[in-house]
């Protein structure tokens, strides 16, 4: 477990602000995520095979270099980070 403490020279108490912000970026990464997983189906059903087959067969040097794979790893390695992320931020609680 990790533990942060703010500190701030205004008044204003920063537990509200920081709560807000980070609620605000875990929607803002899970809309990144519903966009991903939709460019990612388009993928799919293009080429016939699930993302998991794909990075399997792409880590293999099964399939060939082309822009267009080269996107799709990318997406596949994006939706990996932003669901971290997501995760991640949506564990912290705030101590009361």
């Amino acid at each position: 477990m990790s533990a942060l403490t703010l500190t701030s020279p205004r008044r204003r108490p920063l537990r509200p602000l920081v709560e807000d912000a980070i609620h605000n970026e875990v929607r803002y990464l899970q809309s990144g995520i519903r966009r991903t997983e939709r460019r990612l189906q388009g993928f799919e059903a293009r080429y016939g095979f699930s993302s998991q087959e794909f990075l399997r067969r792409y880590e293999n040097d099964e399939l060939p270099e082309t822009l267009e794979l080269a996107e799709r790893v990318g997406e596949c390695r994006l939706i990996e980070r932003l669901r971290e992320k997501a995760e991640t931020l949506g564990e912290i609680g705030f101590a009361r």
